[in-house]
């Protein structure tokens, strides 16, 4: 599969008062978005396994569940890299129902019209800066590139559904799936007919204006 339309959206975001041809060779990005593969796995978990125990008492993925998907699917996550370290990562699948089930959890469907967002995380370090927001804009904006994508899916509980909504999310109802205690949130984002994309690269960049949801959870 060709992602020459979706390369924009993963470009590194170079300091305007630095040119490409001036950079040093070995200099990292400053930002760099990318999709991640299994050798990101640790570094990915490391900082789910922060953002959720302390909250839920369990990550949406084991260690085991990113690098399977990292192994299926790595063009449908995305992490965000500055100076070469991971500062936040969204993880998905391909899901081919209109609602989610247990199998949704673990399973990658690639005949699938929807991509089911498993998790958005950021690294503690990070958080309370946006970050959360500006990479699910970015993902959204990359999935519209991708042709057999129809819609986004995700569920959580029900505190961050506001977050959700802030960046296009409607409640589709209560979710099937329960872990433990925890019941959840279905959400649904329309990837297809939602904007046209602009296919100059030069002129994607960040949305003027970025949401920042000032509430005490891990995924800003």
């Amino acid at each position: 599969m060709s992602l020459v339309g979706a390369l924009p959206f993963l470009k590194p975001r170079l300091s305007p008062s630095v040119s490409p041809g001036r950079q040093r060779r070995h200099t990292l990005p400053a930002s760099e978005f990318r999709p991640l593969n299994t050798q990101d796995a640790i570094s990915v978990f490391e900082i789910e396994k922060e953002a959720f125990i302390s909250v839920s008492g369990d990550c949406p993925l084991h260690l085991d569940e990113v690098r399977h998907f990292l192994t299926l699917c790595p063009e449908l996550s995305m992490g965000w890299f500055e100076e070469g370290r991971l500062v936040a990562f969204i993880i998905g699948s391909q899901w081919d129902q209109d609602r989610l089930t247990l199998d949704a959890l673990t399973l990658h469907k690639p005949k699938g019209s929807t991509v089911h967002i498993h998790v958005l995380a950021v690294h503690r370090t990070f958080r309370q800066q946006g970050k959360g927001p500006i990479l699910m804009w970015r993902y959204l904006q990359y999935l519209r590139c991708l042709p057999y994508v129809r819609r986004a899916v995700l569920m959580c509980e029900d505190f961050l559904v506001p977050f959700y909504q802030k960046s296009g999310f409607k409640v589709q109802g209560r979710c099937s799936i329960t872990v433990a205690s925890l019941t959840f949130t279905e959400m649904q984002y329309p990837v297809r007919g939602h904007a046209l994309m602009r296919r100059n690269s030069e002129a994607i960049g960040f949305p003027q204006t970025i949401p920042v949801v000032h509430i005490n959870y891990d995924v800003k």
